[in-house]
């Protein structure tokens, strides 16, 4: 690799700062530049989130989840220990409610074991209260090793790393074109800055598929975005949790379902529920875009989905306006939870990738046009396998320079 190489990386989120880091590493001469729309980095998906370190058990073996899931755990847990950071392997307990769900635990379990999840076992409905004292159920899937951390934290300090090893990172850049030649690309600003580079990387999150199609590339997969609601338990209530407590998750979803997770500062969420929100950033149930609701009714293939999954869409709408009944999906197996138990908390948005026909793009995806790398899809568990995604986009631009 050159000593003059000048990289950009499109977004300041952990897996942005995780490559930027990387990149530092990897060749100390080399130029690299994050660029971030916002005040400050981290201030989006890696903020909104339960801070969950997944283990890998949900992942078909073989899938990219399944290997940089695990991989990243380790990396991310030795990375925390170098750095004084809080790792808290406090444990998830799966539990299932009926045979159906049980069935589909044997599943996991054996997901998990292909996977190497380490320490996972099966448990009866008696011995469920080994693990959590107030859950009920009729069996349950325990991982001992999955934890919690703060990815906020874990992203500032990668960051920081890269500035110390001679990374600039500027706010207030926000993408508005590319142009690129044969030998290099001109990064553009709204605001009217362009800065050049040899190499971009694009890590945007809820817009890569935006800045994916100003790089010339396809139009597909696109971003539908879902507002993932939380509540926190009152602190006279936390001791009904002792680590993290989820249901059996339907696998015709993407999402877990409203589960219960312990933080690294003490408290515990309850959450989220998954609403289409009105707009890429849209937090709030009056953030509307009307732009991104114009794009998505005359989407074909997403009123398709939208008619196929309403009965689910209006379930989790429901739980959204109705406090009662967003407290009844945890109940079911943790059953001295009450309404009154919760009060609000801020919420995140989920960047779901969504394919020409209207399928749901479960595993990672990663594009190249000449000069620019564009990340379309980071579901979870990027927030984990972010060290791991960092070393393989290194690897690939070393081998494409």
């Amino acid at each position: 690799m050159s000593s003059s190489l000048r990289y950009v990386v499109v977004g300041g989120g952990i897996v942005g700062a995780a490559i930027a880091r990387a990149l530092t590493q990897t060749d100390e001469r080399a130029s690299v530049t994050v660029l971030e729309k916002e005040p400050a980095p981290a201030m989006h998906q890696t903020s909104r989130n339960s801070g969950v370190v997944h283990a890998g058990l949900y992942y078909t073996p073989g899938s990219a989840k399944a290997r940089f899931s695990r991989r990243g755990v380790g990396l991310l847990r030795t990375y925390c220990e170098q750095k004084g950071l809080t790792y808290d392997a406090c444990g998830k307990l799966l539990v299932a409610l009926d045979e159906r769900e049980r069935q589909r635990m044997d599943d996991i379990h054996a997901r998990a074991t292909a996977n190497g999840v380490p320490g996972v076992r099966l448990l009866t409905g008696p011995e469920l209260a080994e693990v959590e004292p107030h859950v009920r159920g009729i069996a349950g899937l325990h991982s001992p090793t999955t934890a919690i951390v703060d990815f906020a934290e874990i992203a500032t300090t990668m960051l920081a790393d890269a500035i110390a090893a001679g990374a600039e990172v500027r706010t207030g850049f926000e993408v508005c074109g590319f142009d690129q030649s044969a030998t290099e690309v001109v990064v553009h600003a709204r605001r009217g800055d362009a800065l050049a580079a040899d190499h971009v990387v694009v890590a945007a999150g809820l817009q890569s598929d935006r800045l994916a199609r100003l790089a010339g590339a396809d139009e597909f997969p696109r971003i539908v975005p879902f507002r993932g609601e939380f509540a926190l338990l009152r602190p006279e209530r936390r001791a009904l949790v002792r680590g993290l407590v989820y249901p059996v998750p339907d696998p015709r979803y993407p999402f877990l379902g409203v589960h219960l997770t312990r933080r690294v500062d003490g408290e515990v969420m309850v959450g989220p529920n998954a609403v289409l929100a009105l707009a890429r950033e849209g937090y709030r149930r009056r953030d509307i875009d009307v732009g991104e609701i114009r794009r998505l009714i005359g989407w074909g293939a997403f009123r398709r989905f939208a008619w196929q999954n309403r009965r689910t869409a209006i379930r989790e709408m429901y739980s959204s306006l109705n406090p009662r009944a967003f407290a009844a999906a945890a109940r079911r197996y943790l059953p001295q939870l009450d309404a009154g138990d919760l009060v609000p908390a801020r919420s995140g948005i989920r960047a779901q990738a969504m394919d020409a026909d209207g399928t749901l793009v479960d595993d990672f995806r990663v594009s190249r046009r000449g000069r620019i790398m564009c990340i379309r899809n980071a579901p979870s568990p990027a927030a984990t396998a972010s060290l791991a995604i960092a070393d393989d986009v290194v690897a690939e631009l070393r081998g494409g320079a």
